[in-house]
């Protein structure tokens, strides 16, 4: 499977890297759903990063964020890199689940962040952004220095909606691409999980190491470490 996941990278014009939490594992960043991920293993995790639990209980909500959320010291692992290299010889549009932002630091500049980014926040009274450090070394909850209003994290919260640039933007290039390659991805989250379903072109490609729900529909189905198979091939 990897030779032809090789020539089918080799053939395409147009690719979109549709990465997961299983992207981000290498660089030490849990993931979500497996036996050793955040839902497993952290009680309430879903309804501590839910929306009305940030607005009702900001502190405790902080105090989850910043332990459970954020990863100052993870760098990009060597899938990111194989990624943002071949972008330089390809048209490679990375959309991704992640927000941790390391496909961006590993050189990557067309990506769409589904979820946000921790490295962005706002305040909700003014709207001033304000880089990961406000919210890292804020005692408790972070507030804007101009307006005294809360900071959020520009990040998709249970309960809130994808924002609607990015929407189209990602479905605008799967429904263009020749190549789909599902990345690190159990398929499970909605709605970004059904965006799979706009593709329409020559090869649908699915690494990761379980099975999910999509892998019947798949040309290509490989079910191995992510960095372990991007080192088998070569941009």
């Amino acid at each position: 499977m990897i030779e032809k996941l090789q020539q089918a990278i080799d053939k395409a014009n147009k690719i979109v890297i549709f990465s997961g939490a299983g992207m981000s594992t290498a660089s030490g960043i849990p993931d979500f759903r497996s036996a050793t991920g955040l839902y497993k293993n952290v009680y309430r995790a879903e309804e501590m990063l839910s929306h009305s639990f940030f607005v009702c209980n900001p502190e405790e909500f902080y105090e989850f964020y910043k332990d459970k959320m954020i990863y100052e010291e993870a760098l990009p692992n060597y899938a990111h890199e194989f990624i943002a290299k071949l972008q330089e010889t390809k048209d490679v549009t990375v959309v991704t689940q992640n927000i941790d932002g390391l496909h961006q630091r590993a050189g990557s500049k067309k990506v769409y962040e589904l979820h946000g980014s921790i490295l962005r926040n706002y305040c909700e009274e003014c709207g001033t952004f304000y880089d990961l450090k406000k919210i890292t070394n804020s005692n408790g909850v972070p507030y804007c220095d101009k307006c005294g209003g809360l900071i959020k994290p520009d990040v998709v919260l249970y309960e809130e909606s994808l924002d609607e640039h990015c929407i189209e933007g990602a479905v605008k290039a799967i429904a263009k691409c020749d190549l789909l390659i599902i990345c690190g991805t159990s398929l499970n989250v909605y709605p970004a999980a059904g965006f799979v379903r706009y593709f329409n072109g020559d090869t649908l490609a699915i690494i990761n190491k379980d099975a999910t729900v999509y892998d019947n529909n798949c040309d290509i189905v490989i079910h191995d470490d992510l960095v372990k198979v991007f080192k088998q091939l070569h941009a």
